[in-house]
């Protein structure tokens, strides 16, 4: 009887230890999965945030921007005689929209000359309004935001020419332009300023 009960109790003590390094066990794993999703979470929350540091402007030039064509308008460096510039990229919360941006000031002159250059190259071109507006005119193609006017306003005054130099619809034909891209520039030449933009969704 003695003997029963040691044995008993040695194998209590074994399935408390065992249990114990199982559930210290399952634990680790909880913890590395939690650290890990954690850390993914917000990587991808600082993948999606807007970028506007102007500093920036070279590296998502030539470096983040997915799709080259796009964007070979855009100057390869901010002139250094622009003013008031203002810049936004965007990821896009859906895998392959993105958006960007740069916006500035030049002497009359040169907007002048860009405007004249821009407007031969041009397959659509309207006065003022935003991208809803443009897309809903016969004919008419989805262009951008005014998002560098840093307003809650993101219509472009009248004053603006927005000139698309592509747009590509990559929809359905029973869903037009749920895919697709455009890019071009829009100018002021009253204010002097220009704002080169690309999208992609």
């Amino acid at each position: 009887m003695k003997q029963y009960i040691n044995t008993r109790s040695l194998a209590d003590k074994l399935l408390v230890q065992i249990s114990t390094i199982f559930l210290l066990f399952l634990g680790s794993v909880g913890l590395i999965a939690g650290v890990f999703f954690i850390r993914e979470a917000f990587s991808k929350s600082s993948e999606n945030q807007e970028i506007t540091n102007t500093k920036r402007y070279r590296e998502i030039r030539s470096q983040t921007w997915s799709n080259q064509k796009t964007i070979k308008h855009f100057p390869q460096t901010i002139p250094t005689d622009a003013k008031e510039t203002s810049m936004i990229y965007s990821p896009g919360l859906i895998k392959g929209s993105s958006t960007f941006q740069v916006r500035y000031k030049l002497p009359s002159s040169k907007i002048k000359k860009l405007l004249v250059d821009y407007q031969k190259l041009a397959k659509y071109k309207y006065l003022g309004g935003n991208t809803n507006d443009h897309a809903n005119q016969p004919q008419g193609v989805p262009t951008t935001f005014f998002y560098t006017n840093q307003l809650e306003e993101q219509t472009f005054p009248p004053t603006y020419q927005i000139l698309v130099l592509n747009a590509r619809d990559r929809g359905t034909p029973d869903f037009k332009w749920q895919h697709g891209d455009s890019y071009g520039v829009a100018i002021d030449k009253f204010n002097s300023e220009i704002v080169y933009w690309a999208e992609q969704w």
